[in-house]
């Protein structure tokens, strides 16, 4: 201890940052999910662990994690493509590659509310910036944020322009780590681009892909703000995510405590999500550690 106290005093300040604005708030959801609190009275009556056996049948919080879902399911895999075939672009070692990856991570440092304001202008029948591109190639007009059908994939398809940049900066670590020695040997072997691509880079990239895949996943299951600025959940539910659901239980129903008991299952599914995706990139580098 005596050793590494000066490391000890260097991480202080982030860890009492955890403590006050992550642990603390996190330990009082956890007590308020064992009341039911009036807010607006402020009387609060223990309830132990009824929450969470009211929210075992309620129909509109597991209608909302069904098309988190289906949200996650649409964005996650795109935004892993996209990112992927970015950073391997702006990886090449060719001058001004630094202003392009600056100018991917852009909307990562902007605001969320502007990005969902722009967008929502983006998304506009006819006037909107897609439309007036289907109507000259003689396309009929799509109201992309009030059809149930088209909602949804609206919302997925911006996450992956928003989520993009943060994506392709890890990727292009990733890739830059990446041993050269190895891709030597294969081309000297007689190995092509795409042999070398999908035998050694994507293998290699594991770790990489693993990373990408959880921390995109839970970013998938916490989305708020879009849903919030864009559509409210509509039309008829179909955007009605688990965060924007959780925030309305809270802040328009007055319902803090079965807001915090839904928090605590989301956290538990997000968990069971993260280990399933650990586990399955397991078998995966083991399969391919046997061929």
């Amino acid at each position: 201890m005596r050793k590494s106290q000066t490391g000890w005093w260097f991480i202080a300040p982030a860890t009492l940052h955890l403590l006050v604005f992550a642990f603390v708030p996190v330990a009082y959801a956890a007590y308020v999910s064992l009341f039911r609190w009036d807010i607006l009275r402020d009387e609060r009556t223990f309830v132990g662990l009824d929450q969470y056996q009211r929210l075992m049948a309620d129909q509109a919080f597991w209608g909302s994690m069904g098309q988190t879902f289906k949200y996650a399911l649409m964005a996650v895999p795109g935004g892993l493509v996209a990112a992927l075939l970015v950073a391997l672009a702006v990886s090449q070692p060719l001058k001004g590659m630094a202003w392009f990856r600056t100018l991917f991570y852009i909307p990562a440092v902007s605001s969320g509310v502007a990005i969902a304001m722009l967008w929502i202008y983006v998304y506009l029948p006819e006037r909107g910036l897609i439309n007036t591109m289907l109507m000259g190639l003689g396309q009929p007009s799509i109201d992309f944020l009030n059809e149930s059908g088209w909602a949804l994939p609206a919302l997925a398809f911006m996450s992956v322009w928003v989520g993009l940049g943060p994506r392709m900066i890890i990727y292009v670590a990733g890739l830059m780590s990446l041993p050269v020695t190895v891709y030597e040997a294969a081309s000297l072997d007689g190995a092509s681009g795409w042999q070398k691509f999908w035998r050694m880079t994507m293998p290699l990239l594991a770790p990489t892909h693993l990373f990408v895949l959880v921390t995109s996943t839970i970013g998938a299951f916490q989305t708020f703000t879009p849903v919030y600025m864009m559509t409210n959940g509509r039309p008829m539910g179909s955007t009605n995510l688990v965060g924007y659901h959780i925030y309305v239980t809270a802040w328009e129903n007055f319902n803090v405590s079965a807001a915090s008991a839904q928090s605590f299952v989301l956290l538990f599914l997000l968990g069971l999500v993260s280990l399933a995706q650990f586990r399955m990139m397991r078998r995966r580098l083991e399969g391919y550690d046997a061929s």
